[in-house]
């Protein structure tokens, strides 16, 4: 049998977790990618010395040549970790030793007056600051997708069902319009998300730099992220709010996908996925796997934000296991986030409406959708109380007799002296009974996303 260190068939390639196999955030937050921003937080530290006069421009420059992440083993960087308890002192070893190869004296540069936190907590922050604009891209793609829907059906009845049953009508266009503000709230937040750099060195005091307050605006100018206030090493916002951000984000496309996935049921069948995906033993099947995908997802992401949660009750200056906890549930949720975001618009974009089958439901119940309805026209010539009454009498009357409510309403004498039986045929008209199901859909689609604020560009290895 093979030892640990000699096998490499334990990557993690997305097998049980379709929704971000081949993603473009899969490949942005893979191990390669943050041991990556792992070396670019490093290389921007140098760099800050350099700029502060503490270090020599060379050394800067032979950091930088050296931070790539191709030059380094990935796997035996996992293994060393156990260690140490993180991946970034057995980076520092390797980095120190690639620089020295090159300049022995910019090796004495390298990771510089820093602690392992200061720079995994600001690679972390880099991985999600790449990661998020292609999560917003396709959350934009889905939002268009969605708004196409809501015009285009702003007028279309469907039966609207509340705890299972049908309640009453609505248009499809609205549901779309919801669906689209969910994910413009997802958009907006993740928008608004402060990411910033962490340098604090030992213990958050900055002791090991001279104008350590200074050099942390140059950190962070360095790395593109934004200046915090404070080293954050057990002050965990940024991360929580990130987190909460990201499961958000999962939540209100899981709510579209739980739609979809009723709504496409083979006895309901108001919809379908452009393309549904087949079935291993049953040829007949065209399965909702874009919404199945994203429903997975957004099962998992609330557990993975309360991990985030939980890791910010962190002792001392820096803790022990608080924050090695966040590590991969943060990475899970931008995972998560980012494949159910593309699969969401891929559904949003291709989605079949069917109205017949929504109009075929809307007469179901031979009127008893619209008893809201009737209700209201009899409230104020027979009383409330009264109207209910004889209205839940003809209800029973129809549901036990298979006639519809108008019929068994006009066999109520005190209803047909005050409703003649044409008025009742079109009170009880489902697709006429919508409210202002129009007008909230114009309303809706007239938001447009928030202006998010203006980031840095992160630097990368190139820069």
């Amino acid at each position: 049998m093979s030892s640990p260190e000699a096998w490499d068939g334990g990557a993690d390639v997305g097998l049980l977790s379709p929704v971000r196999a081949g993603s473009a955030v899969e490949a942005a937050t893979g191990d390669t990618a943050f041991v990556q921003a792992m070396l670019d937080a490093e290389a921007a530290l140098t760099r800050a010395l350099a700029a502060a006069g503490r270090a020599p421009a060379d050394a800067a420059r032979a950091v930088g040549t050296a931070a790539r992440a191709e030059r380094y083993d990935i796997r035996g960087l996992a293994l060393r970790a156990r260690s140490g308890g993180n991946p970034v002192i057995a980076l520092v070893a390797e980095l120190t030793a690639a620089v020295a190869g090159a300049d022995e004296d910019a090796a004495e540069w390298v990771h510089r007056g820093a602690t392992s936190q200061d720079v995994l907590d600001t690679a972390a922050m880099l991985v999600a600051a790449r990661t998020l604009p292609l999560v917003v891209a396709d959350l934009d793609r889905t939002a268009a997708g969605l708004a196409r829907l809501a015009e285009a059906h702003r007028d279309t009845p469907l039966p609207g069902r509340t705890l299972t049953q049908h309640a009453v009508p609505t248009t499809f266009g609205l549901k779309a319009a919801g669906w689209r503000a969910l994910v413009l709230d997802a958009r907006d937040r993740l928008a608004a998300v402060r990411l910033p750099a962490q340098l604090g060195g030992a213990a958050g005091t900055l002791a090991a730099f001279e104008d350590g307050t200074g050099l942390l605006g140059r950190f962070a100018a360095e790395t593109g992220l934004a200046e915090p206030e404070l080293p954050w090493h057990t002050l965990r916002t940024p991360v929580a709010d990130l987190g909460c951000a990201l499961a958000f984000t999962v939540g209100a496309l899981g709510k579209v996908a739980a739609d979809v996935l009723v709504l496409a049921r083979t006895e309901i069948g108001e919809v379908a996925e452009g393309s549904g995906g087949g079935s291993s033993a049953m040829p007949h099947k065209s399965n909702p796997v874009r919404a199945t995908l994203i429903a997975a997802a957004a099962r998992q992401a609330p557990a993975l934000a309360s991990t985030l949660l939980g890791a910010l009750t962190a002792e001392d200056e820096r803790p022990a296991g608080a924050w090695h906890a966040e590590w991969q549930p943060l990475r899970e949720l931008l995972r998560l986030a980012g494949g159910a975001a593309r699969d969401a618009a891929e559904l949003a974009g291709s989605l079949r409406v069917f109205p017949d089958r929504m109009a075929e439901h809307l007469r179901l119940t031979d009127g008893l959708i619209v008893s809201e309805r009737v209700a209201a026209a009899l409230a104020p010539r027979l009383g409330r109380g009264r109207a209910k009454e004889l209205l839940t009498r003809a209800s029973l009357r129809a549901a036990e007799e298979g006639s519809g409510l108008a019929e068994a309403l006009a066999r109520e004498p005190e209803v047909a002296q005050v409703l003649p039986p044409e008025q009742l045929r079109t009170l009880g008209d489902p697709a006429t009974y919508t409210g202002a199901a129009p007008t909230l859909v114009t309303r809706a689609l007239a938001r447009t996303p928030r202006t998010p604020r203006t980031p840095r560009t992160p630097r990368t290895h190139d820069a």
